[in-house]
């Protein structure tokens, strides 16, 4: 069986080794999943919506733990890490409201009665990137166990250790073994197993948009169902009329957070030309006072990259030459540290089209609504973005203007489990987390039932 080791980001030495497993892993996962969720799906609603509360109860009680598998594990600062393992249990406890509202409906129809029914997919795969996680993990195992199937995850080979210990704790919590499984291993191995496996009915993908594709193709041979949530290159628009040093103070953390390894990341800034110098002005100590370090540290806002190939791949953007206005400070000697940086590069120039996924910014002038509007959709993809201004009818405008599945107005959010998030164009298909999460990984059914009218009425006299 082969093994990876897995590297400190912060300190590049090696400290564990996984399996990695194969197709006969798979099946035999499958296999177990399938004898699993027809368990859980026959739990009434309730005892369902208990088992999911009590499952994020464990995952609460371990979140120290979480966390700090995540420092090691993705270099994540601590706070962040804290964070991220309280969001799965807030994933959890939400979901743990559908099972009894999964509801399906009544149809007014001709000659009976017809109804609707909401029926779980059966066996889920959930394949999730190497930059959240845990987090992205719980926003597709969340709803699809709510909704009554069983979920298989493959998660990052660089990353894999809290999610391996989710499906522990959902076993310890009193989950059915089997319903939670955790696969680690390549995705051309492990991940084309799982696309491929007739046992498994929907398959959920956040990664590259180039893997997305072929994510895509798989699936469409055995017509299964996918939820794709790929690559962004976010625009954070700032009007004149905005709050300019508020929205200058916040642009750093609208990119640099997680080191910037972040699809939402919003790495084009546009700065309408009235205020540029402005603004540029007030960016540079926002960025200056990023701080950048151990991750393990209370203070520390930004830790390093994942890994020396993914440090090249950012640095190949800021080579000699490259159009720097200024940078942050990052530490030096082991581990892959990168400092935050902001460009002022030409239109057309590659870190203002690619999805460099790191702490370098992109910052660009506008003249009017209308540039802003075509520039900012002047990309492949439309995942989230940005918009300052004080203008609540130029926010709406813009707002429906820019391509885009998730805009904020005067701030940077992008994710809330309880709203819809996903992307336009090349950003994916589907929509993830809100109230409406667990359709997505139901069947409807309709079931027609005649009616016989009976004898016709008597008249009275």
């Amino acid at each position: 069986m082969a093994v990876t080791e897995l590297v400190n980001p912060a300190t590049a030495e090696v400290f564990a080794e996984v399996d990695m497993l194969d197709g006969a892993d798979v099946d035999a996962a499958v296999a177990r999943a399938e004898k699993a969720q027809l368990r859980w799906a026959g739990l009434d609603p309730a005892a369902r919506a208990t088992a999911l509360r009590a499952f994020a109860a464990v995952v609460g009680e371990h979140r120290s733990e979480l966390a700090d598998l995540e420092v090691e594990n993705s270099g994540h600062p601590l706070g962040q890490a804290s964070w991220e393992a309280g969001h799965v249990q807030d994933v959890l406890n939400y979901y743990s409201a559908a099972p009894e509202r999964l509801a399906g409906k009544q149809i007014p129809v001709a000659g009976g009665i017809d109804i609707t029914f909401s029926e779980p997919v059966g066996v889920v795969g959930v394949i999730t990137p190497w930059n959240f996680p845990m987090t992205i993990a719980s926003w597709g195992f969340g709803p699809a166990l709510a909704a009554g199937n069983a979920v298989i995850v493959k998660p990052a080979e660089w990353t894999p250790l809290t999610s391996i210990r989710l499906a522990e704790l959902a076993v310890e919590s009193g989950l059915p073994e089997g319903l939670l499984q955790v696969l680690p291993g390549r995705g051309d191995v492990v991940g084309a197993a799982i696309i491929g496996h007739p046992g498994i009915g929907k398959v959920v993908f956040t990664g590259s948009t180039r893997t997305g594709r072929r994510v895509m193709e798989q699936a469409a041979l055995s017509v299964k169902q996918v939820t794709l949530e790929l690559g962004g290159k976010s625009a954070n628009i700032v009007f004149a009329d905005s709050d300019l040093a508020r929205a200058a103070a916040t642009a750093p953390y609208g990119v640099f957070d997680n080191a910037g390894q972040d699809c939402c990341a919003r790495s084009r800034i546009l700065v309408q030309h009235s205020v540029y110098d402005e603004f540029m002005e007030r960016l540079e100590p926002a960025v200056s006072a990023v701080r950048v370090g151990d991750p393990r540290a209370e203070d520390t806002e930004m830790g390093p990259l994942v890994s020396r190939p993914h440090w090249e791949k950012v640095a190949s953007y800021v080579t000699e030459g490259a159009p720097v206005a200024f940078r942050g400070t990052a530490p030096e000697g082991p581990g892959f540290w990168f400092p935050p940086t902001v460009l002022t590069p030409r239109p057309g120039d590659r870190s203002v089209r690619e999805e460099i996924f790191g702490p370098v910014v992109t910052v660009q002038a506008f003249d009017d609504e209308a540039q802003a509007v075509a520039m900012a959709n002047d990309s492949p993809y439309g995942l989230s973005g940005s918009i300052w201004t004080e203008n609540l009818s130029r926010a709406i405008r813009v707002s429906q203007a820019v391509s885009a599945g998730n805009l904020s107005v005067n701030s940077h959010s992008a994710v809330r489990y309880s709203t819809p998030f996903g992307g336009y164009k090349q950003s994916g298909i589907g929509r993830e987390l809100g109230p409406d999460a667990p359709s997505a990984f139901t069947e409807t059914k309709n079931v027609f039932i005649a009616v016989d009218p009976g004898p016709p009425s008597e008249g009275t006299s």
